[in-house]
């Protein structure tokens, strides 16, 4: 496949930053011979934030930087002096994002909304200064805490698209083509099979200045869970949706049995799909008569069908009715997702192949040899 500017799936290394080590020093001046311990706290290791921005759509910059490195804290110094705390890093991401610990699969978090923000590793603390531990029968103490040290971890970052609607079907299907004729998206559009390599959203206009958004996805194939096609790459971005629309194109062999087929592969995918309202879209029905759309409404699924032409534009007010009638039926309007752990089928090989490598530090040492007990704090 051609390389594409959307990126939805990469595997990252990030570490917070060290805690600065506490100061041991004993203060001395003229007239001051025995000041005692006056050694200041180091300063704590910077975090790693993730932030949704609902500017970016896709997490092309993060892959061409692997790496995000907070900075260590300052080791404290004389007269109480405190270490300077690390500098934080805060990954950008588009809304829709989840993180997943790359070793295990374990999901971590997830940001939804514009400039929500999490921490995603959390930085070491200072260690502290010997003037801490001073105590009637100490009073010279001649020791102070090492900083924590920091921590490292390979994530991967999976973007789930936020729409209202989503678009399913097979190759060729005309969900391209109704995407361009319901709202200002202008997805490529030919007549061979998954000409669509990528989603593609668009803003579809409703009466009275309302609308709702429309994600169109690459076609799915019979087998699709089991990694055949491009479709299983993207189903991710359809389960966020309120509603699916499945298309069917009115020359199929079989309506019902193409239908149970996407059903199927999508409850394959995640079983959470299959609790999501459904609506059918019967495509290309310019070349039907209204003997032809009666009679092949016997062997039609149980939920809303509409039939509809995106060339000559029939049954497309029909459509958007029923899509905002589900879209505002109560049971619909929120968009559930239960995150799971990453499931190995639906991992992105060549991201899980690449080696971000191990950053080193200043004094070239690897990150986490520092490993202190807890008792030490």
């Amino acid at each position: 496949m051609a390389e594409s500017n959307f990126v939805d799936y990469v595997k990252i290394l990030c570490r917070s930053g060290k805690g600065g080590a506490g100061a041991m020093h004993l203060y001395r001046a003229k007239y001051v011979p025995k000041g005692g311990p006056d050694g200041g706290d180091g300063g704590r290791g910077g975090n790693v934030y993730l932030r949704a921005n609902r500017n970016l759509w896709t997490l092309l910059h993060l892959k061409y930087s692997r790496h995000v490195l907070a900075g260590n804290g300052s080791p404290g110094g004389a007269n109480r002096s405190f270490g300077k705390d690390g500098e934080d890093k805060t990954i950008e991401v588009p809304c829709g994002t989840a993180v997943f610990d790359a070793n295990t699969g374990e999901f971590l978090c997830e940001v939804t909304q514009d400039g929500e923000e999490v921490v995603l590793l959390k930085g070491g603390r200072g260690g502290l200064g010997n003037w801490h531990f001073k105590s009637a029968t100490n009073q010279t103490p001649r020791y102070a805490q090492p900083g924590e040290p920091a921590v490292e971890r390979t994530v991967i970052l999976e973007l789930k698209l936020l729409a209202d609607i989503g678009l399913v079907g097979f190759p060729n299907a005309g969900k391209s083509t109704l995407l361009s004729t319901i709202s200002a998206a202008r997805p490529k559009i030919a007549d061979y099979p998954f000409t669509t390599l990528e989603p593609n959203l668009g803003i579809v206009s409703y009466r009275d200045n309302r609308s709702f958004v429309m994600a169109d996805i690459p076609g799915i194939i019979e087998g699709a869970s089991e990694g055949k096609g491009l479709g299983l790459r993207f189903l991710r971005h359809v389960e966020r949706n309120a509603v699916l629309l499945f298309m069917v194109p009115a020359d199929t062999d079989s309506i019902r049995k193409e239908y149970d087929v996407l059903l199927r592969e999508l409850t394959a995918f995640n079983p959470d799909l299959q609790d999501k309202q459904r609506v059918l879209a019967v495509t290309k029905c310019d070349m039907l008569d209204d003997e032809l759309i009666e009679a092949m409404k016997d062997d039609l699924p149980d939920v809303p069908v509409v039939f509809i032409s995106s060339v000559t534009g029939q049954g497309i007010t029909e459509l958007k009715d029923v899509l905002w009638r589900e879209l505002n039926n109560e049971e619909n309007r929120v968009m559930t997702l239960t995150h799971r752990n990453l499931d190995e089928r639906h991992r992105v090989e060549e991201e899980d192949n690449f080696d971000t490598g191990l950053e080193r530090d200043e004094s070239g040492d690897e990150s986490g040899d520092d490993n202190f007990e807890e008792e030490d704090w």
